[in-house]
């Protein structure tokens, strides 16, 4: 599979590096449109922030969120749209808004997820995350995080096929429920998860993990590590960057890329 670049559309007053920017329809629209000019292939669209400790939103105000988006987006692009949710009944209407894939970043821990993507014949990724959003912090001991990850992601791809779901991509889930070095970790390991038999997605853009190395504390300040990660991610078979910078992590990858096919 081609290395693609998924492009994140936040449309949250809270997410932790770009929230509250891209609100209003508008905004959301001028955002995934320079996205898309800068070699975006998917557009993750999210209207409940999951970065550690976010609160969580009602269902009402999610759909509020993202359905206008899609609609509108799905009117003037054919670049593929994602919608980033944990609840089945907003990925059950972005799908009926022209969405076509469901990243869900408790890794279609809710059995009716499945049958929203099964139903609708959508693309699932499947994310590992222990606990939620505000709780994973508290989540990360492993006896070894890379087997127990493997884990969770073959017992969910499993569960996935045999509900006819034919497109699954695995994430394993950098910054979720993992500390940093356990981050740097599964980067390091990521080759293993080939294994698997599944497209790999990683999202190490701007995340906590990378504010362990001195002079990247804030989200703005972490292009540099988020590059790396990406090269990194992608000589050892990611082929889906999730990613904030779009035109630079798609550089990035297509150079790891050259190298990996040399």
């Amino acid at each position: 599979m081609p290395v693609q670049i998924m492009g994140v559309l936040n449309v949250t007053p809270d997410s932790f590096s770009d929230g509250g920017r891209f609100l209003d329809l508008e905004s959301a629209l001028r955002q995934a449109r320079q996205l898309i000019a800068e070699g975006a292939a998917i557009l993750d669209v999210g209207g409940e922030s999951t970065r550690p400790g976010a609160e969580p939103v009602s269902t009402a105000e999610e759909l509020r969120r993202v359905i206008p988006v899609l609609e509108a987006l799905r009117s003037e692009t054919t670049v593929r749209l994602s919608i980033d949710t944990m609840k089945p009944e907003v990925a059950d209407a972005a799908l009926r808004a022209g969405a076509t894939l469901i990243n869900d970043v408790t890794g279609l821990r809710d059995p009716e997820m499945i049958d929203t993507a099964a139903r609708h014949h959508a693309g699932v990724v499947i994310m590992h995350m222990r606990g939620t959003p505000q709780t994973m912090r508290a989540m990360t001991e492993y006896a070894d995080v890379v087997t127990e990850v493997k884990e969770f992601l073959a017992r969910q791809a499993a569960a996935a096929r045999a509900a006819g779901i034919a497109e699954i991509i695995v994430d394993p889930g950098i910054g979720f429920s993992k500390t940093a070095a356990q981050s740097f970790t599964l980067l390091r390991r990521l080759g293993e998860f080939q294994d698997l038999g599944y497209p790999i997605l990683i999202g190490p853009s701007r995340k906590s993990f990378l504010s362990s190395i001195a002079g990247m504390e804030k989200p703005a300040d972490r292009l540099e590590g988020t590059l790396a990660a990406t090269a990194i991610g992608v000589l050892n078979g990611a082929s889906i960057i999730r990613a904030h910078d779009v035109a630079a992590c798609w550089r990035a990858a297509m150079t790891a890329a050259a190298v990996r096919s040399s």
